[in-house]
């Protein structure tokens, strides 16, 4: 007999939808049909049953590249994630200048075990590529499970060309998949000069200071460097319409490339940013908001599998003196921490405009936000109802509307980006590992455990570039 059925509910897989009965024997899904028996009952009639969300692209307890540490500790992050349906997350490691990067590994680790509340898993931020035994310890933490790496192009942390293939080359023996921020310094650092010489220094101003040439001109130079390599890649928040085509012709030719976006972009434009005084640093995010065309692009590149994913990249700042305004009462948009809370929004977003509004419907909302994520970053016990996998569930009231208020993500940033926006569908139980953590917005604390990641679910071709095999026979 089963430890838990959730009884008579519509169970939600990436392939559709059945009516059934689940059951969970300790940690894991045991069985799925009709008339299961078990200790426990949790009725489901009406309700939809859908995997936990898997946010693989978060900034948890992290020290940014101006020096501030994210509002957000691991406590505060993975509640208010829990409380948004996610019981799984992949955040940042950072290392720091002169930092050795295994040294850097133990001490994120350390953080997250004293306070995940849900399970987690580390993306390697390569930001020195001098540090000692660099592809030494690169190489070995991958094997030890951590199989994903950040690389920038921008920044006081980005790389340069040659680094960057190193990272990659390093990434593609070890059996790692290769994340990118991709935008074009040059063009970001000329527009930053331009426009604090013409005064143009608001909040407002920061989207044009990064020209959507800067993604465009990376996306299509890191996809060039995974044909060149044949390393996988994973292009993050892709905010434009032609950044979506450059991965769309990458993909083409071949390149082992998958790219994502963000719920940022697909649900603000860049006139979020024009608020009166300070108040638009809150919506300041890199790359920024763009276009409602550009918001019809990434809806479209969703729906043809051009983007994979959708992710958080929940970077939190307060609005206050420790974090957006930590240079001042008025700074330039140069000197405001970029980013913003998204890790309880994500889901809830994602359910109301794909399930309650009708964009694609519900079996693709858990692809985009648990299933594709959890199997391309390797973490193969979770995303999916079905027997074997982990029990991590959240059973949503479709029909619960929700209106979100200045303050109410559970978190530590102090204000909410969604503030006054009404959702229809709600995570009503969230349960991880065959425990409730969530109840009608009640949560439970239990420990959330790092997830040992054995591959990724992206895998080189075997075709690099001529160059590159000739070597063998020359």
């Amino acid at each position: 007999m089963a430890d838990t059925i959730i009884q008579g509910g519509t169970v939600v897989t990436a392939e559709g939808v059945l009516t059934a009965d689940v059951a969970i024997t300790g940690e894991v899904i045991s069985a799925i049909g009709d008339g299961l028996t078990g200790s426990h009952i949790i009725p489901a009639e009406g309700k939809l049953v859908c995997p936990g969300g898997v946010d693989p692209h978060c900034h948890v307890e992290q020290m940014s590249g101006m020096g501030l540490m994210n509002a957000d500790t691991w406590e505060t992050a993975t509640r208010s994630a829990a409380l948004g349906g996610t019981t799984t997350l992949i955040s940042h490691m950072p290392q720091l200048p002169g930092q050795r990067l295994r040294d850097a590994m133990a001490d994120y680790f350390a953080r997250a075990e004293r306070g995940a509340a849900i399970d987690h898993a580390f993306h390697m931020i390569v930001a020195d590529p001098e540090a000692e035994a660099l592809h030494d310890d690169l190489a070995a933490l991958i094997s030890d499970g951590h199989r994903t790496l950040k690389l920038f192009t921008t920044y006081n942390i980005g790389l340069s060309d040659r680094a960057i293939l190193e990272a990659m080359a390093t990434a593609r023996k070890a059996g790692a998949l290769v994340c990118v921020h991709a935008e074009n310094d040059g063009m970001i650092g000329f527009m930053k000069a331009a426009l604090t010489d013409a005064g143009l220094t608001r909040p407002k101003h920061h989207a044009l200071s990064h020209p959507r040439l800067a993604e465009i001109e990376a996306i299509e130079r890191m996809c060039r460097f995974a044909e060149f390599l044949d390393q996988p890649l994973m292009i993050f928040h892709v905010s434009t319409a032609e950044g979506v085509e450059a991965v769309r012709t990458a993909k083409s030719r071949g390149v082992p490339v998958v790219a994502e976006t963000c719920t940022h972009y697909l649900f603000q434009t860049a006139e979020v940013l024009d608020q009166p005084g300070m108040e638009g640093a809150k919506w300041m995010c890199s790359p920024p908001q763009r276009t409602p065309a550009d918001q019809e692009a990434l809806w479209a590149g969703l729906a043809d599998g051009t983007l994979s994913l959708v992710s958080s990249d929940h970077a939190p700042f307060r609005f206050d003196e420790t974090g957006k305004l930590a240079n001042g009462a008025e700074p330039p948009f140069t000197a405001i921490a970029n980013g913003q809370p998204g890790l309880g929004l994500r889901n809830t977003l994602m359910f109301d405009a794909m399930v309650s509004k009708g964009r694609m419907g519900v079996a693709k909302f858990v692809d985009l936000t648990a299933t594709t994520p959890a199997k391309l970053h390797g973490l193969d016990r979770k995303g999916r109802i079905a027997p074997g996998m982990d029990a991590d569930i959240t059973i949503w009231d479709p029909a619960k509307t929700y209106t979100y208020q200045a303050d109410d993500l559970h978190d530590a940033v102090g204000y909410n980006p969604a503030e006054g926006t009404t959702v229809t569908g709600w995570p009503e139980r969230v349960i991880l590992r065959g425990h409730t953590i969530v109840e009608n917005g009640t949560f439970t604390l239990i420990k959330g455990r790092w997830q040992k990641r054995d591959r990724v679910g992206l895998s080189p071709t075997g075709r690099q570039a001529p160059e590159l095999e000739s070597m063998r026979t020359a």
